[in-house]
Order: structure tokens, then C-alpha cells, then sequence
């Protein structure tokens, strides 16, 4: 299980750089292609509930170690955009938040491990659209929340949000199983197979 364990990581930070190179969808008003929780998905179904709240940590950390926004909050006059003067400096996404939201997505997942070892995929590839979907909803809260306390900036949905938020799950799903056949090859490659949990207790 350490030898899959350490793939999965390495697999993780490469979809993680690799997403960063893809362009935005113009036909889906700009949403992006999101790699990474998809790799953390099939760790949540393919490993031990510890194996995945550790795949939790490390993917929540790269994740924010990569798109924490720190953003500089005046303290003076404000200037001709409303916005304080000065070089104070506030994390708009608090590091570590998605280490909290992984380890929740990735119990959800975990939830569906029997269907995953008993040969059910169509509903994996359906929560990983839907969770990956989650996390960007949960991240344009947290940026609107912090905004709005700052700046007094309203709530606003409206369609290219929604695009943004639900695009990424849409490709999440189309993706979803290209990338689990692939890890699942990875597995199989290094010997470690999910089934039966006994399996995996004896392995490493």
C-alpha cells in the first residue's frame, strides 16, 4: 500500500502542475479543468479510510500551498477604487481550509468503497463530478465571504459562476474515467489491489 500510496502522491502534484497548463473552456465561459481532485478520488475509494484522511492532507496542503491569494488591504484613505491605501496583507483563502474539505469529499467517497470494490464505477465517475464541483463552489464562498467583508462586495451568481462552478465538474465526469483506469493501472502495476481489505492490511 506505501509503494500506491506514494504514486498516487506523485500522480496528485503532476495533475496539480499539469491543470495550471490547461486553458480555460471558452465554451463553457471560462471554467477550468481540474485534475487533482480526481486523483484523490480514486485514493479515497482505492485506500484504507487512514490511507485517505493522510491523501487528505497532502493533496489540501498542495492544493493552497499553490492557489492561496494574498491580497493587500489598506489601512489609509481610500483610494479612487474604494479600496484602502497602505500594504497591509490578508490571505483571501485561509491555508488549510482544503485539507478540511478533502478529508470531508474523501468520507463521502469512501462511503461508495464497497460499490468501487465490487466492480461499480458509473457512480464514482458521477461523485467525482459532483464533489469536484463542491470544492470550487466552496472556494468562490469563501472568496465572496472574505470579499464581502472587506470591500462590502454583494453576493453575485450569475451564469458564467455557475458555468465556473459546474464546468469543472462536467469535465470532472467526462475525465473521471480515463484517470481511474489509468491509476488503476498504476495499482496493478505495483502489486496492490483493494480488494479484499485484508489484502491491504497485510501489504507493507
Amino acid at each position: 500500500m506505501i509503494r500506491f500510496f506514494l504514486i498516487l502522491l506523485a500522480s496528485a502534484f503532476g495533475a496539480l502542475i499539469l491543470q495550471h497548463f490547461i486553458p480555460p473552456l471558452s465554451f463553457m465561459a471560462g471554467a477550468r479543468v481540474i485534475l487533482l481532485p480526481l486523483v484523490f478520488f480514486y485514493g479515497a475509494l482505492a485506500l484504507p479510510f487512514p490511507g485517505m484522511l493522510a491523501l487528505a492532507f497532502a493533496c489540501g496542503f498542495m492544493w493552497d500551498a499553490l492557489t492561496v491569494q494574498i491580497i493587500e488591504v489598506g489601512t489609509g484613505p481610500l483610494n479612487a477604487f474604494g479600496l484602502g491605501t497602505g500594504n497591509a496583507e490578508v490571505v483571501e483563502i485561509a491555508l488549510g481550509w482544503s485539507i478540511v474539505l478533502f478529508a470531508v469529499l474523501g468520507s463521502l467517497m469512501s462511503g461508495f468503497r464497497p460499490l468501487f470494490q465490487a466492480g461499480r464505477w458509473e457512480v464514482h465517475c458521477l461523485m467525482s463530478g459532483v464533489c469536484t464541483s463542491a470544492m470550487v463552489l466552496a472556494e468562490f464562498l469563501m472568496i465572496s465571504v472574505r470579499r464581502a467583508a472587506l470591500y462590502n462586495v454583494p453576493f453575485e451568481f450569475n451564469r458564467e459562476i455557475w458555468w465556473r462552478i459546474g464546468g469543472p465538474g462536467l469535465v470532472a465526469l467526462v475525465l473521471a474515467p480515463i484517470v481511474f483506469i489509468f491509476l488503476k493501472s498504476l495499482a496493478a502495476l505495483v502489486g496492490y489491489n483493494s480488494v479484499p481489505d485484508a489484502q491491504e492490511e497485510e501489504e507493507d
